[in-house]
């Protein structure tokens, strides 16, 4: 349960609205391209920019949204569509 102004979206609302998430680890085995990546990162054959993040292994990512509706401050009815996670799966 999160303030809608602490979505980070700008919204001006009091309501309190159900941010669901994903989170977890995927212990899948990893494709060809996780194997690959993971051995070129660890040779340093690939060194990713100083703002870049790379995974080389499945991650934990929603695979389906929820749209979220709420009340701002003016009264009207704001709906912010692909809010929350519906279903999650291990993606990569």
């Amino acid at each position: 349960m999160v303030k809608v102004r602490d979505l980070g979206l700008g919204f001006n609302s009091d309501e309190i609205v159900l941010f669901k998430y994903c989170s977890g680890s995927c212990h899948r085995a990893g494709s060809n391209y996780d194997l690959t990546l993971g051995s070129l990162l660890r040779q340093q054959l690939i060194t990713p920019g100083p703002q870049e993040r790379v995974l080389s292994h499945p991650c934990c990512r929603p695979t389906r949204y929820e749209a979220v509706s709420f009340m701002d401050v003016e009264n009207t009815w704001q709906t912010v569509e692909k809010l929350s996670a519906a279903e999650c799966s291990c993606i990569g």
